[in-house]
């Protein structure tokens, strides 16, 4: 039987046996691509270029708005070139920096969204301290750590997960590489074991982070639900509401996705929570952040008119 080392490539699942199906997917997944790269897009272009948005939370945005793209590039432009072109072959090489890239962008996301947390619980229940804590110099650092923590986390992972020998063919039942299908390719259950050693500590700090954007919301309603005036409680929820909404649907996903019973487990769930879980969040949160921040709506409609200034100038240069 193969090893790792005489495998060449992968089989990932398809979405679909019918010709007709696959075009379906691809357009419907071209489509929710380009909303998610317009979306993210606007959110990167308004806080860089609206000097009113340079403060930590937006600047937290700005990165968040730069993962969201990279992680659905990471798998969704595979799967519709895989759906475009019939195939399902991926390379040994192109599986294990999709599984890295992954692994950084997902990782680096629940990072930033616990630095988020601590944000809101800042400007909230100590806003006298909110310019000596998050000062300049303490975002850079706190988005570094998410950065970098989630570098390590998938280089140890993916390192760990492309060294073990695959004895059990080369098909995975999934649409893109991740470790638990290429897990079962392994030889033997030890394998298991020395991924599942390897997890202790992932899992410690995914469930400390966990911790901490609970406690941080406790605090945060405790502190709003004393504000006396109800104006003042209804804004200082606004400025939570679009990163709880966040933090919900990503965990939500990727909780079911990955926790789910095995009993109601099966292809066709697994690959539909996956789409789920990786297609719908970087899609959906330009718009969640968009709907409940005036300041970024304003930025946003100052941008595309600013846009849309500058294209009837340009038309009517060209045409004169």
């Amino acid at each position: 039987m193969p090893n790792g080392s005489s495998i060449t490539h992968f089989l990932l699942l398809a979405f679909a046996d019918t010709r007709e199906l696959q075009l379906l997917h691809f357009w419907l997944f071209l489509a929710i691509y380009l909303a998610a790269l317009l979306g993210n897009g606007l959110i990167i272009t308004a806080v860089a270029c609206d000097h009113r948005l340079h403060t930590p939370i937006y600047f937290f945005l700005l990165n968040l708005a730069l993962l969201n793209p990279g992680c659905i590039s990471t798998t969704l432009l595979k799967a519709m070139a895989s759906s475009l072109w019939n195939t399902r072959a991926i390379s040994y090489s192109a599986c294990a920096a999709q599984l890295f890239l992954f692994l950084l962008l997902i990782s680096t996301e629940y990072y930033l969204l616990t630095v988020m947390a601590y944000d809101r619980y800042v400007a909230i229940c100590k806003p006298l301290h909110y310019g000596s804590l998050l000062g300049s110099k303490a975002c850079v650092h706190m988005a570094a750590a998410a950065w970098g923590s989630g570098f390590l986390n998938a280089l140890l992972h993916t390192a760990n997960t492309f060294s073990i020998p695959l004895c059990q063919g080369n098909a995975l039942d999934q649409f893109f590489c991740e470790i638990p299908q290429i897990l079962k390719l392994s030889c033997s259950d030890s394998d298991y074991l020395r991924e599942g050693r390897l997890l202790v500590f992932p899992a410690f700090s995914s469930f400390a982070c966990f911790v901490f954007i609970v406690v941080s919301y406790v605090q945060i309603f405790r502190a709003v639900l004393r504000v006396p005036s109800e104006q003042g409680r209804h804004k200082a929820f606004s400025t939570c509401l679009p990163h709880l909404a966040v933090v919900s649907l990503f965990l939500s996903t990727a909780v079911f996705s990955y926790l789910k019973p095995s009993s109601i487990s099966s292809p066709v769930l697994d690959l539909a929570m996956s789409v789920l879980y990786l297609v719908v969040p970087p899609a959906v949160n330009p718009l969640i952040y968009s709907m409940r921040n005036r300041e970024l709506r304003d930025a946003l409609r100052k941008l595309l008119q600013c846009t849309a200034i500058f294209t009837e100038n340009s038309r009517t240069t060209f045409c004169s």
